[in-house]
């Protein structure tokens, strides 16, 4: 059995990734660094909305910011979001066969 503090640790990042815009969010930062206003754009939110998403994904340790002036532009933590996001889209698609 994994040791209880890796699961716990895992539940909380499947827990915060059932959510649709945080799953737009870190689709779209897999394609590259990019500010929160971009963000809001792309997945079709308000700023402020994907403000706070972004804070909880960054809690969890999935994504990251680099300030640049006054603005904050955030990217994916490490390779392993690439592959968590791809899984579970890869089984979305083929369970909707």
């Amino acid at each position: 059995m994994p040791h209880p503090e890796d699961v716990r640790r895992a539940a909380e990042s499947l827990r915060l990734l059932a959510d649709p815009t945080r799953i737009k969010i870190l689709w779209a930062l897999l394609q590259g660094e990019t500010s929160v206003a971009c963000l809001a754009e792309l997945v079709g939110a308000a700023p402020t909305a994907v403000s706070q998403h972004l804070a909880k994904l960054r809690l969890a340790g999935l994504v990251e910011g680099r300030r640049e002036g006054t603005f904050v532009y955030y990217s994916v933590e490490g390779s392993h979001v690439r592959a968590l996001l791809t899984e579970a889209l890869g089984h979305a698609t083929a369970g909707a066969r």
